[in-house]
């Protein structure tokens, strides 16, 4: 403190408080997404001394986080330009960067522990906020959040990339319409209907006399009209759809216009099983891609696959063991001869499979590409994976919004139901949320009841 004038960023230099509103962030909130120090407009942004000593531990890892640790702090380091950081420095949206250095560690009550991180991050919003400032934390930490709250500090989640979970696109809409434009339907023509329809969105139509009389189809931007289903009672690699939405997502997967495909569910409904019967539908009978490359984020193990020993392959077999599972019931759906099959799609590189954290950097032309579990990706990983997409690829994006691994990730911020949002007025883009499982029984009943 400074003789009643406030609080000062540090003793020595008499520098004083920030004025007008500040974000204090949480260490978490940079490795999220480097980008987020530019996400605050023309306010200030206050790092602790102790989220860039966390950014130096985590720069040195291989995965996500550590690129983001990186970048972050080279992000800092331009911003810092010659000038002392402790007094403030410019960004480019108007806002003001300072990094706090002095701990003001007697700001916290006398429980709390003075050698926790976030303790200390936040004994920073105490004295903020004794000072009379406008502050307030954001963190991807919930527990964070709360021990904020406790304090007295306001305080946030990180919410660009968020979106509304139970509003969320569904990729499929049901609706009413005369008797006479099912018949059409029927008949092989087109129909509108008077709704407010995104590209490629299915379809349900119901005549308005007899509901059981029902027509599907796909609402086409370029012509403004539903059209009858191409795909949707095709059986690509024998598999049948056992259900509306996935008639549905058989549509979307097998048209060669659609080059993102984006499948929400809950366990059971489907969706890796269809999505590799699909691709080994075009890839070893059409010969429309080159091969299918299935990918799966490593966030359970909490740390890069390349501490593990063996070679990649031997690294990845137990990981993608549920996609084995998959393609040994398409390939040998009575498994009479487990694994043999399966391996064959390995060997000679019709299937392969590769780990998120190794697609960055590569460019994947004429590949039908599933990433599987993207609920467990960032926004910012999944960016880094769709736009490795080459010319002629296709990418497949599969997930349970309510299976997340992720810490620091939900059903509304995870990079898979983001993608959904962003892409759903785009022609080039199919969703559709598969509701029911058709695993068995009682995989149903666990996903409904548990």
């Amino acid at each position: 403190m400074a003789d009643g004038t406030g609080l000062w960023l540090d003793d020595q230099d008499n520098v004083p408080a920030p004025r007008g509103r500040s974000f204090i962030l949480d260490t978490n909130v940079l490795l999220h997404d480097a980008n987020s120090l530019h996400a605050f407009e023309e306010n200030n942004v206050i790092l602790t001394i102790d989220v860039l000593e966390e950014l130096d531990r985590f720069k040195r890892e291989k995965d996500e986080r550590g690129r983001n640790a990186r970048r972050a702090i080279r992000t800092i380091d331009e911003l810092r330009n010659g000038l002392p950081l402790s007094h403030g420095v410019a960004m480019p949206g108007g806002g003001t960067l300072y990094v706090i250095v002095k701990g003001f560690l007697d700001s916290l009550p006398a429980g709390m522990d003075r050698s926790v991180t976030d303790n200390r991050i936040l004994a920073v919003g105490c004295a903020l906020k004794q000072a009379g400032c406008d502050a307030v934390f954001v963190t991807k930490d919930i527990n964070a959040r709360v021990k904020a709250d406790a304090l007295g500090i306001v305080a946030e989640d990180f919410l660009k990339t968020r979106v509304n979970f139970d509003e969320l696109f569904t990729g499929w809409s049901e609706h009413v319409v005369p008797d006479d434009q099912v018949n059409a339907f029927y008949e092989g023509k087109t129909v509108a209907v008077a709704a407010d329809l995104q590209p490629n969105e299915c379809v349900l139509m119901r005549a308005a006399s007899n509901p059981k009389q029902t027509a599907r189809g796909i609402y086409r931007a370029d012509s403004g009209y539903i059209e009858p289903l191409k795909f949707g009672d095709s059986h690509p690699w024998g598999l049948s759809a056992r259900n509306l939405q996935q008639q549905f997502a058989l549509e979307l997967l097998l048209r060669e216009d659609i080059q993102l495909v984006t499948m929400l569910g809950q366990a059971g409904t489907g969706k890796t099983l269809l999505a590799l019967a699909v691709g080994l539908q075009l890839v070893a009978e059409e010969k429309r891609y080159r091969r299918i490359m299935v990918s799966r984020p490593i966030m359970p193990l909490g740390r890069d696959i390349g501490y593990l020993p063996g070679s990649k392959e031997e690294k990845l077999s137990s990981w993608m063991e549920p996609v084995s599972d998959n393609l040994q019931y398409l390939v040998d759906p009575k498994l009479e001869h487990t694994g043999d099959k399966v391996q064959y799609l390995y060997d000679t590189g019709v299937v392969e499979v590769e780990a998120v954290t190794y697609i960055r950097g590569r460019s994947l032309p004429k590949l039908f590409i599933v990433i599987d579990e993207a609920q467990n990706l960032t926004p910012h990983e999944v960016k880094t994976v769709v736009s490795r997409a080459g010319e002629d690829a296709k990418v497949i994006l599969t997930g349970d919004a309510y299976q997340i691994d992720n810490p620091y990730l939900d059903a509304s911020s995870n990079g898979l139901t983001y993608v959904v949002e962003r892409f759903k007025d785009q022609p080039i883009h199919g969703h559709v949320t598969l509701a029911k499982s058709e695993r068995s029984e009682l995989a149903s009943l666990a996903a409904s009841l548990l």
